[in-house]
């Protein structure tokens, strides 16, 4: 397969060099990430300033570029510039840090597979919840490797793509996979307050709730150590309500 790699990390972040690693020996590998860390971007993509690409040696042979923009930035100049052929297929990650629940609308890492399915791409976004533990990319990058070669066979609708993410244990301690919804409950709505050395204040986002009780949601089977798998559509429009607008006698 050719497959474009990307994330929100930096084109140096170990998630997506795991990933590399293991997907180079066996398919058509490009790398296009960020120049830096771009977490929680969402799908903005960069109007006011240029972008600027730089093809990063590492080994005779690699395609890896470096963008200063964002990672829909990434995946627009990846295949309208770089590949003169379409992608099989798209994958953003491993993130380290899950993207579940309502923080998916956030996540650099997940608006980068979901520009890749706004063109037609497949695409899959990959996270790993953060823990004190040290993150298993290495066992994750097996397993999306795995995924990647049974996916391409099933043809996700036009317009969906795969929203992955692992609990942070390591790969063999996982307990399975579960095929899951969105969870609704996990936005950060707490801000911590300090003052700085002038008496002003200033504010870091506090801790995010990741606890929900329903059984089929992302973040539920992140709490019992199953990897998630979550297929989201980019096409948000609320039907039933269209439907009954059409049927009103609007002014």
């Amino acid at each position: 397969m050719k497959i474009l790699l990307t994330n929100d990390d930096g084109y140096n972040a170990p998630g997506i060099l795991a990933l590399y690693e293991i997907l180079k020996p066996h398919h058509q590998v490009i790398l296009i990430a960020p120049d830096r860390e771009k977490s929680a971007v969402g799908h903005g993509i960069t109007l006011n300033t240029p972008i600027r690409i730089n093809k990063i040696n590492v080994t005779p042979g690699d395609e890896v570029y470096a963008v200063s923009g964002t990672p829909a930035d990434c995946i627009k100049l990846g295949l309208f510039e770089l590949c003169t052929t379409p992608p099989d297929l798209v994958i953003s990650g491993i993130n380290p840090g899950s993207n579940t629940g309502i923080n998916i609308n956030y996540s650099g890492t997940v608006a980068a597979a979901r520009e890749a399915a706004f063109n037609g791409i497949l695409s899959m976004a990959v996270s790993i919840f953060r823990t004190e533990n040290t993150i298993d990319f290495q066992g994750m990058a097996q397993f999306v490797a795995q995924l990647a070669d049974k996916i391409h066979d099933y043809r996700l609708p036009a317009g969906t793509f795969l929203n992955i993410n692992a609990p942070g244990i390591p790969i063999d301690e996982v307990k399975g996979v579960k095929i899951t919804r969105q969870a609704s409950n996990n936005v950060s709505k707490h801000f911590d307050k300090r003052t700085d050395p002038k008496n002003r204040p200033y504010y870091w986002y506090g801790t995010i709730n990741s606890v929900n009780g329903e059984a089929d949601t992302d973040v539920k089977a992140l709490s019992q150590n199953y990897i998630s798998i979550t297929p989201i559509q980019c096409d948000i429009t609320d039907y039933k309500t269209l439907t009954e607008l059409e049927s009103l006698q609007l002014p």
